[in-house]
């Protein structure tokens, strides 16, 4: 059922791929950002800080969403700034609708640092059993996404709508300029091999290259926010979220390679991230944008490599369990090396790579 739909974050990954799906579902999209893209037919932007109650209420007066969905964060130096920062941004958009009364479903995108821990403790001390499954207890460990998930719930309680929760992994999708965009940074990362003839190596380490992980795409991840916002089962829940298969980079790793014409290095035994890797390649990026006349010129602008480096480098094996979308009729699949060949096609088009 289609409906009104207030996207926050419409900028990013997750906001851009869900905002799309909505507008060709029939739904009536608001995007909010501080700087909401042109580009996105259909949706009408709302430019606000969500960090500024003031000007947020004001951008947002007259709206009445039925549904909200949050996929915006914003990165700060400590696990305490990240929780400050991010619960009030989850706060100020909810409590800024409360008045309206229209609200009847939020859902909140956070991800697997619920299972594997903050930034600053990392896949680090005492994790739970992969693979991970929604109902093990959070970490004894701040966390901003165990705030934000806070925030949520306490907004519910005051205002009676339903809520959801989705944890997916490394997502993969469609946004330039985003901080945690794997696909984009690889692709990257692969025609500068290409083009200066640099051995095409993975990154990161030996338990992600031998071990089984799988991801989520953000078109899937779309279908299920809107599954979730117009399922009665699926109220009030937290949910998983990833494409179905499992995979290991060893093998994955090759199918990338084969799609940019590159020949895979063999594993050099340990991690050599790519921060390092992309540190000096700004010139090198700068002639391959020259010479094949493409868009973005700013490699920082278009790669994440601390993001993919923290992804790629995790020294345990991750893999997550869906049973509990697909016992409540959730059943969609995505083939994640597909993923990976529909969104580099999409940069070839776009002329972020040639």
């Amino acid at each position: 059922m289609a409906g009104s739909a207030l996207v926050v974050g419409v900028s990013g990954i997750v906001g851009n791929n869900l905002a799309r799906r909505l507008v060709e579902r029939g739904w009536q999209v608001h995007g909010l950002a501080r700087r909401p893209p042109s580009d996105i037919d259909g949706v009408m932007p709302v430019a606000a800080d969500l960090l500024d109650s003031a000007s947020l209420h004001n951008a947002l007066q007259g709206l009445r969403p039925a549904a909200v969905f949050i996929g915006a964060w914003l990165r700060q130096r400590t696990e305490a700034e990240n929780i400050k920062i991010n619960r009030a941004m989850v706060r100020n958009v909810l409590e800024a609708l409360s008045r309206s009364g229209s609200v009847r479903h939020v859902g909140l995108v956070t991800g697997l640092k619920h299972y594997l821990g903050p930034f600053e403790a990392y896949g680090k001390g005492t994790l739970p059993a992969t693979p991970f499954r929604e109902e093990q207890p959070r970490l004894d460990v701040e966390n901003f996404y165990y705030a934000q998930e806070d925030e949520l719930f306490a907004a519910a309680r005051r205002d009676g709508f339903g809520w959801s929760v989705h944890r997916p992994h490394t997502i993969i999708g469609y946004a330039v300029g985003n901080a945690m965009n794997m696909g984009v940074t690889l692709a990257v990362y692969a025609t500068i091999c290409r083009e200066t003839g640099q051995p095409f190596v993975f990154p990161g380490s030996a338990a992600q290259w031998n071990g089984l992980t799988d991801m989520t795409d953000a078109r899937l991840l779309a279908r299920h926010l809107e599954w979730a916002a117009t399922t009665e089962a699926a109220r009030n829940q937290a949910f998983n979220v990833v494409n179905g298969d499992v995979f290991r980079w060893s093998w994955m790793w090759a199918r990338l390679a084969d799609w940019f014409g590159l020949r895979p290095a063999p594993y050099p035994g340990q991690a050599i991230p790519l921060e390092g890797q992309l540190a000096e390649a700004g010139p090198i990026w700068a002639e391959i944008v020259r010479k094949h006349r493409l868009a973005q010129q700013d490699l920082t602008a278009i790669t994440s490599a601390w993001h993919t480096d923290a992804d790629l480098s995790r020294p345990i094996e991750v893999v997550t369990d869906m049973s509990k979308s697909r016992k409540l009729g959730f059943l969609d699949y995505q083939a994640t090396d597909d993923s990976f060949f529909d969104l580099f096609s999409r940069l070839r088009k776009e002329r972020i790579i040639p």
